[in-house]
């Protein structure tokens, strides 16, 4: 029997989430008005932000198996930020605290801004209806 193996990694899906939070932070500071766009937008920030925390131990996994603590350390602290920026986010969002979402949305682009985005970028919208399944989880 052959080994089996998983193309999605949880680096490959943090990439992934972090070209499209890009790509929605770059579209939300262009919109002046509140909007069910600038809503989906703010709220795919925040779902994408939660989903990159929870990669983090997936990826630390194998290091600690291997003894690698303090690598594994480093790496929990260079990404903790997203799940404080995340939940910070989601509270400003269900309160409907519009000035506290750009300031934070301006946040979560100057920590990604080391991350390339390509020449063309597709032109899916991930963040349709990101608004309505924040409102789910939240209840």
């Amino acid at each position: 029997m052959s080994r089996v193996i998983n193309p999605e990694t949880a680096g490959k899906e943090r990439d992934r989430w972090t070209r499209e939070i890009l790509l929605a932070g770059r579209e939300l500071m262009t919109k002046s008005q509140v909007d069910d766009q600038t809503r989906d937008l703010a709220a795919y920030i925040a779902l994408a932000l939660a989903s990159i925390f929870q990669t983090i131990d997936v990826s630390v996994a194998a290091w600690e198996k291997r003894g690698y603590w303090v690598k594994a350390d480093r790496y929990r602290m260079e990404w903790m930020w997203t799940e404080r920026l995340g939940g910070l986010m989601k509270s400003a969002i269900l309160a409907e605290d519009w000035p506290t979402v750009a300031v934070l949305t301006g946040q979560v682009m100057q920590k990604l801004s080391h991350v390339r985005l390509p020449k063309r970028p597709r032109a899916e919208t991930p963040w349709t209806g990101a608004y309505q399944q924040l409102r789910s989880k939240q209840s």
